[in-house]
């Protein structure tokens, strides 16, 4: 186990780093928390490793996020035991969400948790010197960054903090920000990230130049700065590590990770336990035990939940030849009958619905199992941003930037493409962005980016039942939080 999920599994345990001063009311989230006075705190650099350690924990909530943006679009279905199994998913599913929903709920405190952990740090960045701190403070501005990135392409303006916590009564007094003052801070963040660090690390899970560079060209991506995000992405392309690995089958196993296509991954063990009354506690990937077929019995797979099935729309958009669908999209019933004994093969259907489909990047798997309960202790690790996806964000880049660069553009789609085998495209233009997004359906499914690209790219009304143009872009802001900010928040438009 590397010693980062060893520091991060006691980083969980360190709630001080959550939140709050004895003299003071701060806080980060609302749930009871344990506290340590925080000026006898950051004394050492030890300290200042485990308050970034602390930040790094929230990453675990990722998860949701992608369950999110496969379930919001074309891609998949909520699935599970019922529509009322984690009914939020099925609102999110059926367009039909507002402001109680328990998974946005999660989503908006738990990315804001993050966000005052790095805080918490970066409040007392200054309080003493050490060798190494500039890569610490990089590290929890990166993560910053994320966080608020994560929070901006749901729920659009949100409350910017930087560097403090804040007592009750000043939330109360608090305003949403405008997206694009966050997005400034966010894009600050990240560029003191790649000014500072280093294109690797030697403690695996820890963030690096490639992932700030890669991260602050999706930002600058979504919010159609086509120009910059062309310069971003291609220092990673020309001057990163990376590559595309030979065989597309093998990107999300426990026994590859690591590979030279992982640009931003978040970390996983299998070697501790977890409950469902704490899933942000958890420190396997649940994801993994969600997506797992349901009362399987066969070989390769594992018994699971049938959460997030890939919609049949998904997998006919594969070209038959494609090696990527059955990678990426598992036919439950082909794979049986093509077992030598198909009768060896026996699955459950749940009530929450069914595709005949699973999701086979994150599925559960016999010889990748956890300790009990193993549906929630998946070590697989979550690749948020890998090489294939920062070719296809330099592509659009230059197709959509003023003057742009086709064949530049050609040249990174066809790259990937031609990983699986599959010819050039020739297209120009609209018809090549047309075909860029395409390709990132294909490529990319399952991993949580559809949603968010339908979205930005002005094609989600066309493509996802349900959604209402003006009103779906952005999610609502959870009414409990309203309500604990005093009601001065405003809602989004039309919920």
């Amino acid at each position: 186990m590397s010693r980062l999920n060893i520091i991060i599994r006691f980083g969980a345990m360190m709630t001080f780093i959550l939140l709050i001063g004895p003299s003071c009311q701060k806080f980060l989230d609302i749930d009871p928390l344990f506290t340590q006075d925080a000026e006898n705190f950051f004394e050492n650099k030890e300290d200042f490793e485990r308050a970034l350690i602390g930040a790094y924990d929230l990453l675990q909530a990722s998860y949701v996020h992608l369950w999110v943006g496969e379930i919001a679009s074309d891609n998949s279905i909520a699935g599970g035991e019922s529509v009322t199994d984690t009914e939020g998913l099925h609102e999110i599913d059926e367009m039909r969400h507002d402001a109680v929903n328990n998974e946005l709920r999660d989503i908006f405190r738990w990315n804001y948790a993050g966000v005052t952990r790095a805080n918490y740090l970066l409040e007392h960045q200054n309080k003493i010197d050490f060798e190494g701190k500039d890569m610490i403070i990089a590290e929890a501005r990166f993560l910053r960054a994320f966080y608020y990135f994560q929070l901006v392409k749901f729920f659009g303006d949100v409350p910017l903090i930087i560097d403090k916590r804040l007592g009750i009564e000043e939330v109360r007094e608090l305003d949403r920000t405008p997206k694009d003052q966050v997005y400034t801070q966010i894009e600050a963040d990240l560029n003191f990230a790649v000014q500072t660090l280093d294109w690797s690390n030697i403690v695996k899970g820890k963030v690096t130049k490639g992932a700030a560079l890669a991260l602050l060209g999706k930002v600058q991506l979504y919010q159609n700065k086509f120009s910059e995000a062309a310069i971003t992405l291609d220092q990673v392309i020309d001057q990163g590590p990376y590559e595309l690995i030979d065989d597309y089958t093998q990107l999300f196993t426990v026994l590859n990770e690591g590979h030279s296509e992982v640009v931003f991954d978040i970390q996983y063990t299998g070697l501790e336990g977890g409950g469902y009354g704490c899933f942000i506690c958890l420190e396997g990937n649940a994801a993994v035990g969600f997506h797992g077929i349901r009362n399987y019995k066969g070989p390769i797979y594992a018994t699971g939940n049938s959460y997030n099935l890939p919609t049949a729309d998904l997998f006919q958009a594969f070209d038959t030849g494609d090696l990527r669908r059955d990678a990426s999209v598992l036919d439950i019933e082909a794979f049986k009958n093509a077992q030598a004994d198909p009768s060896t093969v026996s699955y459950g259907i749940g009530a929450g619905g069914h595709t005949g489909y699973f999701n086979n990047k994150y599925i559960k798997k016999a010889n990748e199992l956890g300790l009990p309960d193993d549906d929630l202790t998946s070590p697989l690790n979550h690749i948020v941003i890998r090489y294939a996806d920062v070719l296809l964000m330099a592509a659009e880049a230059h197709n959509r930037k003023s003057g742009p660069n086709d064949a530049k553009a050609r040249d990174y789609v066809n790259e990937v493409r031609n990983r699986v085998g599959l010819d050039d495209i020739s297209s120009s233009g609209t018809g090549l962005s047309a075909d860029i997004w395409h390709e990132r359906r294909l490529e990319l499914s399952g991993e949580g980016h559809r949603f968010f690209d339908l979205v930005r790219t002005g094609e989600a009304a066309n493509a996802i039942s349900g959604f209402i143009t003006n009103k779906h872009e952005l999610f609502p802001i959870p009414q409990v939080e309203i309500d604990l900010a005093g009601g001065n928040w405003s809602q989004n438009p039309n919920y």
